[in-house]
């Protein structure tokens, strides 16, 4: 079965919805609320099957000048080992490099993905713009159980 990578649209937030409310269920990433996602539906890519069913999702959130984040990275599980959260992950990156992002970061409940993607651990005490915009409002703030990593673009 093939698929591919295309930028999310307003008819695919249910569905980004469903596979990030499943995957948080899992406690594989933090949960996104509906209206959350209708607003940062243009920072979302999708991984769609022959069906046109979605099967993975990624978003680019910058964060700073020069800083941005990969964020929400989730395949089906069905859909796993077949490279799409790495093509997901490219597709985010190469967005970034567009728009002059220069250094990605992930905070990541599963590090051995993204440390095969490039990425190095890093305290996120080095990453204060995501602590004060997002982290600080978290209700799992101060006691994150995430790894942060990072990785310079070139």
């Amino acid at each position: 079965m093939s698929s591919r990578i295309r930028k999310a649209r307003v008819n695919d937030v249910q569905a980004i919805y469903d596979l990030l409310k499943h995957m948080a269920a899992q406690g594989l990433l933090l949960p996104r609320s509906l209206s959350n996602l209708y607003e940062a539906v243009q920072s979302f890519f999708v991984a769609e099957d022959d069906e046109g069913k979605v099967i993975g999702v990624a978003a680019l959130q910058v964060a700073w000048e020069t800083l941005a984040e990969v964020r929400s990275l989730a395949v089906l599980p069905e859909s796993g080992s077949r490279g799409l959260g790495r093509r997901l992950t490219m597709a985010v990156e190469d967005e970034a490099r567009k728009l002059g992002i220069t250094r990605m970061f992930s905070l990541t409940y599963v590090p051995g993905f993204f440390e095969k993607m490039g990425y190095t651990i890093v305290p996120l005490e080095s990453l204060p713009q995501k602590i004060w915009a997002v982290c600080f409002q978290c209700v799992h703030y101060p006691d994150c159980k995430e790894t942060a990593m990072v990785k310079d673009l070139d």
